[in-house]
């Protein structure tokens, strides 16, 4: 609610009270009264829909808005570069939106505007979702009054699913829902032999010659490495050669996507692919292309940069050349990313190591998202059925 006065000066004061949006009463001083009664019907209209407007953000200094939770956490936790741009983006998209009106409708709400309005796959769904609960959750940690509970914690299992009703309001755009699918692809006997002839310069059958790969040595341990050692792409490709123990057989990571250290053991394969790619670039070998571990780096591509954008042109420009090596290989659906998948299945199939160590090797923060990766063959539980 807001009050007004005439001041013996001739000017009009308001004064606007809003039990959460604002820390204090605000107090408005306008020449004319026609203008004060606009700018402050405008203004309660705002504050009515839970929203701070932009032009009162300098009067507060509170966290009370939820674009102020994401900067403030942005300021005070290191946080993958995935989850920054995740939550830079949704600055924009929260700007002005009241904490106090952060509630389980507000997460429902949201949710479904990504579906029916924005048609986002249920993964990126989830990625936004993910995002901004952890951001949440430490908003919530350090004790602000406006968010006493974080709501996106109560979202239940498949809600990014699209439901029956989600798929007819996209229908009647003209457009098609997505589907929650969950990767379960594999490289594993003719299209991984074929992959690794194409690495060895081997003609395929649908191409009149071998590929051209620049930094061809490298492409090959990356390969090898990644089904190895179920190293997500980033993780490998900003190695140091400091980071590999052989005596120990392991690669020690200080950076991670979930933010946590770990060591990754390596396997005999593993090793011997080093050791082989580490005497092709200290004999300089011409594919290498000049290229030494002087730079302290184990890689070619990375130049060393920890800017979000850089390391991103490296991904993109790794996951597109191995998308060739794929497609021409005759496995155009697999991913690099499905290399990891690969090798935590190897791992399930290979060793008799609990969810926990298999975890600790792969980094995932919990065993839930792990078993995501655990889609065993059914050859091989059948054969391990009486």
């Amino acid at each position: 609610m807001s009050t007004k006065r005439l001041r013996p000066s001739g000017t009009w004061e308001y004064t606007i009270r809003r039990k959460g949006l604002l820390p204090k009463p605000l107090s408005l001083t306008f020449e004319n009264e026609d203008e004060g009664d606009a700018y402050v019907r405008r203004i309660e209209q705002l504050l009515d829909a839970g929203i701070l407007p932009e032009d009162l953000v300098a009067r507060r200094g509170s966290v009370v808005t939820v674009d102020d939770a994401i900067r403030a956490y942005l300021g005070k936790v290191a946080l993958p570069a995935s989850d920054v741009s995740l939550l830079n983006t949704l600055l924009e998209r929260w700007k002005g939106q009241s904490l106090t009106s952060v509630n389980y409708d507000w997460t429902e709400r949201w949710v479904t505007a990504m579906k029916r309005r924005d048609v986002m796959a249920p993964s990126t769904i989830r990625h936004y979702v993910g995002a901004l609960a952890r951001c949440f959750d430490w908003t919530v940690k350090s004790g602000n009054p406006s968010l006493p509970i974080n709501p996106l914690r109560l979202l239940p299992k498949r809600y990014a699913t699209y439901t029956d009703e989600d798929s007819a309001a996209v229908k009647s755009q003209g457009r098609e829902g997505k589907e929650d699918i969950e990767r379960d692809q594999r490289l594993y006997g003719d299209p991984e032999q074929a992959v690794r002839a194409i690495l060895a310069k081997v003609k395929p059958e649908n191409r009149q010659r071998a590929f051209e790969l620049q930094y061809r040595p490298a492409l090959v341990f990356l390969f090898e490495l990644a089904l190895e050692s179920a190293m997500r792409l980033r993780e490998m490709y900003t190695l140091s050669p400091q980071q590999v123990d052989i005596e120990r057989r392991t690669v020690f990571l200080d950076k991670t996507k979930n933010g946590s250290k770990r060591q990754v053991p390596l396997t005999t394969v593993a090793i011997a692919a080093y050791q082989k790619y580490v005497e092709l670039v200290k004999a300089g070998d011409e594919e290498m292309e000049g290229f030494a571990f002087d730079s302290d780096r184990l890689f070619p591509w990375w130049d060393g940069s920890r800017d979000a954008k850089a390391l991103a042109k490296v991904t993109v420009l790794l996951s597109a050349q191995f998308g060739r090596i794929f497609d021409g290989a005759g496995c155009g659906e697999v991913t690099f990313h499905d290399l990891r998948h690969e090798a935590t299945s190897r791992l399930y199939e290979k060793t008799s190591l609990s969810d926990v160590e298999i975890a600790k090797i792969t980094g995932h923060s919990s065993t839930k998202l792990l078993m995501r990766y655990a889609n065993l063959r059914g050859s091989n539980l059948a054969a391990r059925l009486w």
